[in-house]
């Protein structure tokens, strides 16, 4: 019998991870490339087709196919302790579902912290692709366990140190931090009060950290100089942080809130206790909410772009759940936005004169 001349060769089919090594890219650019997006530099194109071409690759076409046709039902776990950031998450949300043509299916869940689980093994046992977890339940160990478990993709939005299993969208924390306490130290502030967010949620521990970063770096006692209260990122729990903060003997001239709501809070509890914002006390926020523009005065805050996080965590969670179902999955991704400082009426240098005693003549 006449020996078969591809005998002792491997039959391997390449893979879009061997294009990827090959070409010196990441799977997804490849399948970018092979899906005909047009966000691929003209060189890296050519060196992924060349490897495509080398390796003799053959994406499955039925597959992509039957994967593209298909019909994708997303699920997405809410609660509404900030209702500005709520709102700009789902105007995303919705957006881009409708532009994927991607079914989305939303689950409010009152119990943040208890049992949170029930809902989201409900979405997976009926069914759903994937799951959009944005916080609090971005940092929820049960909810990434399960997610595990199930071996369900899922996005985490917003999570301070994301796992590396998961894939994930957000900013960078503790730079946004960071930035904003130089911002109120280069203006003359010195004496800095900080509201802290949801102790739960690891972007608040990031947001502190990037706080007392700056702080540090800038020389100042911490200890002395910085005056630091607990909130829950709620309007509410601003108001008690606030009041907590501007009725100490030796009151900040700046206050630094973990988030818009709690900005909005402590500017309506400066202005309860006879103090202007900004010429008596700096008042600057986190997010960039609506409420931000909708109060006087307008708030300095950190520009977090929450409606395009959004919109790219259902185009991350469609690629990966078309990419499973094409038989070739992608690894996790981590995708960073950009924030900006954005300077509006609430943040000013410090008095220079004492203010005016009670009484005196104006």
């Amino acid at each position: 019998m006449k020996p078969n001349a591809r005998q002792g060769r491997s039959t391997k089919v390449a893979t879009i991870a061997d294009v990827a090594q090959m070409a010196g890219v990441s799977p997804m650019t490849v399948s970018r490339v092979v899906n005909g997006e047009l966000n691929v530099r003209p060189g890296t194109r050519e060196k992924v087709q060349a490897a495509i071409t080398a390796l003799n690759y053959v994406p499955n076409q039925a597959a992509r196919r039957l994967a593209g046709s298909e019909p994708i039902r997303i699920g997405m776990l809410y609660i509404d302790p900030s209702a500005g950031y709520l709102n700009e998450f789902l105007i995303g949300l919705l957006n881009k579902a409708s532009l994927r043509h991607v079914q989305l299916v939303v689950q409010r869940c009152d119990a943040a912290r208890d049992g949170e689980e029930a809902p989201v093994a409900e979405m997976i046992a009926n069914g759903i692709d994937g799951l959009i977890l944005p916080p609090p339940f971005c940092d929820s160990q049960p909810l990434l366990k399960l997610v595990a478990d199930t071996d369900t993709p899922a996005v985490v939005v917003s999570a301070g140190q994301p796992p590396a299993d998961v894939c994930a969208v957000g900013i960078d924390d503790y730079q946004a931090a960071y930035e904003m306490t130089r911002h109120l130290l280069n203006l003359g502030h010195h004496r800095l009060g900080f509201i802290i967010g949801d102790p739960y949620q690891s972007s608040s521990a990031r947001r502190l950290a990037g706080f007392h970063g700056a702080m540090r770096d800038a020389g100042l006692n911490i200890e002395e100089e910085e005056v630091v209260a607990q909130g829950m990122f709620t309007y509410r729990s601003g108001l008690d942080a606030a009041e907590g903060l501007l009725t100490q003997e030796r009151r900040p001239t700046a206050i630094f809130a973990s988030n818009d709501d709690m900005a909005a809070a402590t500017v309506a509890i400066a202005h309860r206790l006879g103090l202007d914002v900004p010429s008596d006390l700096t008042v600057v926020g986190f997010d960039d909410a609506p409420l931000a523009t909708t109060i006087w005065p307008e708030l300095t805050t950190v520009r977090q772009p929450i409606m395009e996080m959004a919109g790219a965590a259902v185009d991350l969670l469609v690629r990966h759940i078309r990419a499973r179902r094409s038989g070739e999955p992608l690894p996790c991704e981590h995708e960073l936005k950009d924030f900006e400082l954005v300077r509006r009426q609430s943040d000013a240098a410090p008095r220079l004169r004492p203010p005016l005693r009670k009484g005196a003549a104006s």
